[in-house]
């Protein structure tokens, strides 16, 4: 078996309206709701697919069992979107208000720099483009090797 790419990636959330007021900011749309399935179809200019999951349980005070507990599980902890420009993508997080988590960081692979939030839901994102100048938002950590 030959993987070319990744085709789209799932994200459960609990509600789809609130889900797309915070992803709309990044560019998806709606392009189709499943009659049979809580599953809503989105994509962005560029062709990146997400199909959001909304039937997430909120039954966890708020956390993302896979992020925010002591007791670490099996699964997916974030997706990692490549962006043109950090500093572009930070000053639209800023400017409406959705709180980095961590970054602008640097995990050793040269050239890269990320930043990290949290959807509505608590599910990680990352932001991931080439280094440029950052010292207009305070600059960039490094660390030595990828988490």
């Amino acid at each position: 078996m030959n993987i070319e790419t990744i085709d789209h990636i799932g994200i459960r959330v609990a509600d789809l309206d609130r889900a797309m007021t915070f992803y709309e900011l990044f560019g998806f749309k709606v392009i189709h709701k499943a009659d049979n399935d809580p599953v809503a179809v989105v994509k962005n200019d560029e062709g990146v697919e997400l199909n959001l999951v909304f039937n997430a349980n909120d039954d966890n005070g708020g956390d993302n069992i896979l992020m925010d507990i002591p007791t670490k599980y099996a699964g997916f902890t974030h997706v990692a979107f490549r962006v043109n420009s950090v500093l572009e993508t930070v000053n639209i997080l800023n400017a409406n208000g959705i709180a980095i988590t961590q970054g602008p960081v640097k995990f050793g692979r040269e050239g890269h720099v990320s930043v990290f939030v949290r959807d509505p839901d608590r599910n990680t994102l990352e932001f991931r483009g080439r280094e440029e100048d950052l010292s207009s938002i305070g600059g960039v950590e490094t660390y030595e090797n990828e988490n």
